[in-house]
């Protein structure tokens, strides 16, 4: 069964709003089974189709819609705090959950390109289908995205630089860090409990998407080879996402050790 097929009928039940949130935050998770993650991925495909998804065929245009989307699910990305990561990985030092952490995430990441490359075969081999395979590469797109936005507040939380504000403050500062590459630097103004996702950080964010929506698009390629290439550069660009954060972080703590 195609996406079309499958997230209509998840989406189709209730607010589809609720129906991306939900899927979103379930597509986060490290151990979920291909077809659970097929299934999600069909739902956020169906959710985001309803919510009114569009100019599929203008990147730019596209990429606006989806940056609007990312701002307005960001806060329901479940993240864990530093004691909850201890927790789960009990015996581990700090340094070796982050690693954990990047490992976990770049194998969720891989997974959803598997999956977006395994469905999309199956959509391309069948005419009536084709349209939907825009709206599958978004739906990986923002799939992948929640992965890292997650990845990257539970490594401020592991590296000792936990984000002080909550809900949608938090968010907009976890969606800035990953448009920028980085973490979030609590030292900055602007990027605490008043900051908002303004034009810039709207255009940074669209522009980031864009460049992660078209390597997604190997997701397209032919059977097979479209899941491995997608798996294989979903992986890549979560892991060089997670070094440059890493090492952000870790300046900035030197900088508060110094200072």
């Amino acid at each position: 069964m195609g996406v079309g097929g499958t997230g209509a009928g998840g989406a189709g039940a209730g607010n589809p709003d609720e129906a991306v949130a939900d899927a979103l935050a379930r597509l986060t998770a490290d151990d979920l089974a291909p077809k659970e993650r097929r299934r999600l991925l069909g739902q956020l495909a169906g959710a985001m189709r309803q919510r009114g998804f569009r100019d599929m065929f203008r990147p730019k245009a596209a990429m606006g819609w989806l940056s609007d989307l990312v701002a307005d699910v960001a806060p329901r990305i479940p993240m864990r705090n530093a004691a909850t990561l201890r927790a789960h990985f009990p015996g581990a030092s700090d340094a070796e959950i982050a690693d954990k952490l990047v490992r976990n995430a770049a194998r969720a990441t891989a997974a959803i390109g598997a999956v977006g490359g395994g469905v999309a075969a199956v959509e391309w081999a069948a005419p009536p289908a084709l349209l939907t395979a825009p709206v599958l590469l978004a739906a990986e797109t923002v799939a992948v995205v929640a992965v890292e936005i997650k990845l990257i507040g539970e490594l401020q939380e592991i590296h000792g630089l936990p984000i002080a504000a909550t809900g949608k403050y938090r968010a907009v500062a976890l969606v800035q860090a990953w448009a920028a590459r980085r973490g979030v630097n609590l030292l900055v103004p602007g990027r605490g409990a008043a900051a908002a996702l303004g034009t810039a950080a709207r255009l940074e964010l669209r522009d980031r998407l864009l460049r992660r929506f078209g390597r997604n698009l190997t997701t397209l390629g032919p059977v097979l080879t479209g899941a491995a290439v997608a798996a294989f550069l979903n992986r890549r660009a979560t892991q060089r996402l997670a070094e440059e954060v890493r090492a952000d972080l870790a300046r900035q703590r030197r900088t508060a050790i110094e200072g």
